[in-house]
This record gives C-alpha cells, sequence and structure tokens, in this order.
C-alpha cells in the first residue's frame, strides 16, 4: 500500500517537511485484516497546508458491507484546536441490524469502538471529538417489498501523540481505523495471540 502525500498550493505550502513525509510513509506499514481493502485518494485541501488519506472498504463474500476513510492533516505552525502539529480525521459506515437503531446506546457503544480500537493498538491520541449517527430506510408504496434497511456512521478526530524528539509513526492509528471498520460491520475479533497477516488485496494500492 502506497501512500501519497499531497501539499495545497492554495495555503502557501511547498515541500512536504521531513516529519510530515515519515508519517505518511508510516500510515503505508500498517497491518489491517485481508477483509479490508484499502488504497489511497485525493485528500481534501483548505483544511491544511499538508494532507494524506485513505479510503477503505470491508468486503465479506464479495459484498461490500462497510467503508471508511481516513485523513492525517498537518500544519507545521500548530493548530489550537488541535493541540499539535497534526491531526487525523476518519469516517466509518457500516451496514446493521435495523432492530439496532432504536438501541439508546448505540452511540455510546459506537463511539467506544473507536476509542478501544486507539487503545488496544497504543495509539496514544489527544483532544478526541467525533458523532455516531444512525439512519434507518423504509420503503413504502411500490417499493414496498424491499427490506429495511439501516446504517451507522461514526466521524471522529484525534490528535496524535508521539515523542517529543523523533519522529511520528502513526500506524498503529490506521490499524485502530481499520478495527473500527471491522467492529462496526460486526466481524468476529481475531483471537488473542493470533496475527491477521494482510491479503495482498487489502494492500494494495495505486502507486503514486
Amino acid at each position: 500500500m502506497v501512500v501519497r502525500q499531497e501539499a495545497h498550493p492554495g495555503s502557501g505550502a511547498g515541500l512536504p517537511p521531513e516529519e510530515f513525509r515519515v508519517a505518511v510513509e508510516s500510515m503505508s506499514a500498517a497491518r489491517l485484516r485481508p477483509e479490508v481493502f484499502c488504497e489511497s485518494m485525493p485528500a481534501p485541501q483548505r483544511i491544511a497546508p499538508y494532507a494524506s488519506a485513505l479510503s477503505a472498504d470491508v468486503t465479506v463474500d464479495d459484498a461490500d458491507i462497510g467503508t471508511g476513510r481516513i485523513i492525517l492533516l498537518h500544519d507545521p505552525a500548530g493548530n489550537d484546536a488541535w493541540a499539535g502539529t497534526f491531526r487525523f480525521v476518519a469516517y466509518a459506515r457500516a451496514e446493521i441490524d435495523p432492530e439496532m437503531v432504536t438501541d439508546p446506546l448505540l452511540g455510546e457503544v459506537g463511539w467506544s469502538w473507536l476509542t478501544e480500537a486507539l487503545q488496544a493498538h497504543g495509539a496514544e491520541f489527544t483532544a478526541p471529538s467525533g458523532t455516531v449517527t444512525r439512519v434507518a430506510t423504509e420503503s413504502y408504496g411500490s417499493m414496498s417489498d424491499e427490506d429495511a434497511t439501516a446504517q451507522l456512521e461514526i466521524r471522529a478526530s484525534w490528535t496524535p501523540v508521539g515523542p517529543d524528539n523523533g519522529d511520528l509513526d502513526v500506524s498503529a492509528h490506521v490499524e485502530a481505523w481499520g478495527e473500527l471498520l471491522c467492529t462496526a460491520v460486526g466481524l468476529e475479533p481475531v483471537p488473542e495471540g493470533v496475527t491477521a497477516i494482510p491479503s495482498r488485496r487489502g494492500q494494495r494500492g495505486p502507486a503514486q
């Protein structure tokens, strides 16, 4: 998986600084489950001088049951809202059982999937924020024979914490995001002591 890095001319950014290049390279080192097909995507502009982004689909039995993206932002001047110079912005969407939509604890549980995944992977972070949204769809009239569907959407951002003196390795953050996607779609966790070896498909990405 090759992750591209982008500088946004409109922001006055020049060549990406070394700390950003190192962080982006570490995103490529993340190990994801074989059900997760991950590749680089264009990063949004105007949010930060430098950005790099990944998208992913969770596929089981040739069916896409979840999707998401994660963006690494960098502003060398720092950002008070971030409490740092780096910021992750992530999104995950999964198909869920329509009966789960009415669960009053669904939002809290969905948010815990992210924070617990970050902690489990040893990804230190600060200043987390986000939302959990549930969407239910029912069909009527000529479409009444279609089954009800429901989706869970998690949008989050957080600041990765690294060593005071040293390069920032963010691979654990990407791995935690990958785990969030798998948990949201209901995949069973990998048993303790077993390492999930990513498939070639799950690590395929366009060279940049």
